[in-house]
């Protein structure tokens, strides 16, 4: 069947074609993404081009001190889907004996004792050496140019440094250096640089160059060379100033003063990796996500869960579907709040056919108010505290900075695929300019990702030292036959997985297309805690596009979801990239809202 289509109206045109197609959360990275791929780079060069890019064009998003995930399919193994893991673990130093000796009782949202290992940069060049095709000098050339040369600022980045410009004045004189220069705010299309930053990626250019005879025959190779970056970045000048910076007492969110724990060893042990990822099959695609060290298994059990009703059920657009819907991804949440983890997870059985017929079960025709974890045979459900107020007990994490201003740091995301059919979606995050201090001679800061664990103990993410704290990046790879067929995402925290189940169900069940999905109105529950401070959850909390209609809302008012209205468009911040194996052609389309994202191709 197709669903309900109320408006046929799209801000844009699904691109069509059979060269390359790049989508992203801003459009120089999109257009430095499609300018690799017209100069012959693959999907993997391009994406790695475009992820240095938005560390320049979107430094309020993520940076070099954050983290990213990934998940990507090559032209050589099509129908094999891999995620990259680029989350970096809790530095030793970081125990809950140490957090509570420096007399606290959450994690910080924001200074360097809440930063985990780095990972993103060490994640991009592990892809780019195994699975790219250019040097290094040539991907990076893009982000050295924007950041050496300037690029017009996004209003929202002016925003940000406006709401933290008193932290930066008073206690971060070196992000005040790097983002207020002259000792203002930045105005919206001003060309501002990083040349710190550009530095930094040429000395990592250079550490490869550098290789010599001593070094042997393999050092000459682009592999060797990218390595040799990587040794520098964990090793080297990169690693040596993080510490030196992380290690210096300086205020955190909690008003108070510390240093940070990360030392050398944390960055040289580190090493992004690969994985397979967590499947689900639904309605004859592979849906492609991380492990349960991530949210990403909650949008799978949530589609197994709605895989049992009819397509009547599906429909976002209609009373019915939206309600089935919010309800499902409840369940999911609740499951990700009790089991999920960097350790021992139950995902076969939490995906498995029977269980999600008793999760589905208790679906009724009003809105549940309660958190309902279900029950895994042999495994107890970790259970926050939750207070009548809507607020977890439980959590940790503060917003990004308080109290001398209050701001969240959210994502970014890239989806790249080439005319060979290499396809990768990555959502990258962290190191926000506002974080943490800004390292002077770097350009960027460290991430603040320990905010997502807890220091109490027997939670599924209690804080512990060589282990990845849960993290809410979440991109999706979509198989069907054999061979890769879409690569999606969005920024968003917890609203990720709810907002790319909307696209897959409106495309794989309704027959939108992929700018029909994205631009079609969204919505998401609040009826979990939140995976960042304060924790809040707000039960039977639904949060609504307008255009979701009148008579929609109604119903969902009527049946007990307490509706918070966001605007026409406000929610939901996809792009995506589709291939079809059969006859090679390529699809882009990318989020309106907000005037940033975009789509390009050939």
């Amino acid at each position: 069947m197709s669903f309900t289509r109320p408006d046929a109206f799209t801000t844009r045109p699904t691109l069509h074609g059979t060269f390359g197609m790049a989508a992203s959360t801003h459009w120089l990275a999109t257009a430095s993404a499609q300018a690799v791929l017209e100069r012959g780079g693959n999907a993997f060069d391009a994406a790695t081009a475009a992820a240095f890019v938005l560390h320049v064009v979107e430094p309020h998003l993520n940076g070099p001190g954050g983290d990213l995930t990934a998940v990507f399919s090559t032209a050589v193994e099509p129908g094999k889907a891999v995620v990259l893991m680029g989350q970096g673990p809790a530095p030793q130093g970081a125990t809950v004996e140490h957090f509570r000796a420096e007399g606290l009782s959450l994690v910080p949202g924001s200074g360097a004792l809440a930063a985990a290992v780095p990972g993103a940069v060490d994640a991009w060049l592990l892809l780019l050496r195994d699975h790219g095709s250019w040097e290094l000098a040539e991907v990076l050339d893009f982000a050295i140019h924007y950041a050496r040369d300037g690029h017009p600022v996004l209003a929202r980045v002016g925003a940000t440094i406006a709401s933290v410009a008193g932290l930066f004045r008073e206690h971060w004189p070196a992000s005040a250096a790097l983002w207020m220069p002259g000792g203002r705010i930045p105005a919206e299309g001003e060309l501002i640089h990083n040349p710190a930053y550009a530095r930094t990626l040429q000395k990592l250019v250079q550490a490869g160059a550098g290789l010599g005879e001593a070094d042997g025959a393999v050092a000459h190779t682009r592999e060797a060379r990218i390595d040799a970056a990587r040794r520098e970045w964990r090793e080297g000048f990169v690693a040596r100033a993080m510490v030196e910076s992380a290690q210096q007492p300086h205020r955190h969110s909690t008003g108070t003063d510390h240093c940070g724990v990360l030392v050398l060893a944390d960055l040289a042990e580190f090493r992004a990796g690969y994985e397979a990822p967590a499947t689900l099959e639904f309605r004859g695609h592979t849906i492609s996500k991380t492990g349960p060290w991530g949210q990403g298994p909650a949008l799978l059990q949530a589609l197994a869960i709605l895989d049992g009703f009819d397509d009547e059920h599906l429909d976002p657009s209609t009373e019915l579907g939206a309600h089935t819907i919010l309800e499902a991804m409840k369940l999911a949440l609740a499951d990700r709040e009790a089991y999920y983890g960097d350790g021992d997870v139950p995902l076969e059985e939490l995906l498995s056919p029977g269980y999600a017929a008793s999760r589905r079960s208790l679906i009724s025709d009003t809105a549940s108010l309660e958190f309902r974890p279900g029950h895994v045979p042999g495994w107890e459900p970790y259970l926050p505290g939750l207070r009548t107020d809507g607020v977890a007990e439980a959590g940790t994490g503060e917003p990004t900075v308080s109290p001398e201003g209050e701001t969240r740091g959210d994502t970014c995301h890239l989806d790249v695929v080439d005319r060979w059919g290499n396809m990768v979606s990555a959502t990258p995050s962290g190191g926000w300019l506002q974080s943490s201090p800004a390292i002077p001679e770097l350009g960027f800061c460290l991430g603040t990702r320990l905010q997502m664990t807890w220091l109490e103990p027997g939670t599924p993410s209690t804080l512990t030292p060589g282990k990845r704290p849960r993290t809410t990046l979440t991109p999706t790879l979509v198989l069907r036959d054999g061979a890769a067929v879409a690569g999606l995402g969005s920024p968003g925290g917890d609203q990720q997985d709810q907002w790319q189940l909307l696209y897959l169900l409106r495309t794989i069940v309704g027959g939108y297309s992929p700018q029909q999905a994205i631009d079609a109105p969204a919505f998401h529950t609040t009826s979990m805690p939140g995976s960042f401070w304060p924790r809040t959850w707000e039960p039977g909390g639904a949060v609504v596009e307008d255009r979701l209609g009148e008579e929609v809302i109604a119903g969902l008012e009527r049946r007990g979801h307490r509706i918070t209205r966001a605007g026409d468009w406000a929610l939901g911040r996809l792009s995506a990239v589709v291939r079809d194996p059969v006859n090679g052609v390529l699809l882009a389309a990318a989020n309106p809202r907000g005037a940033q994202g975009y789509a390009a191709g050939r």
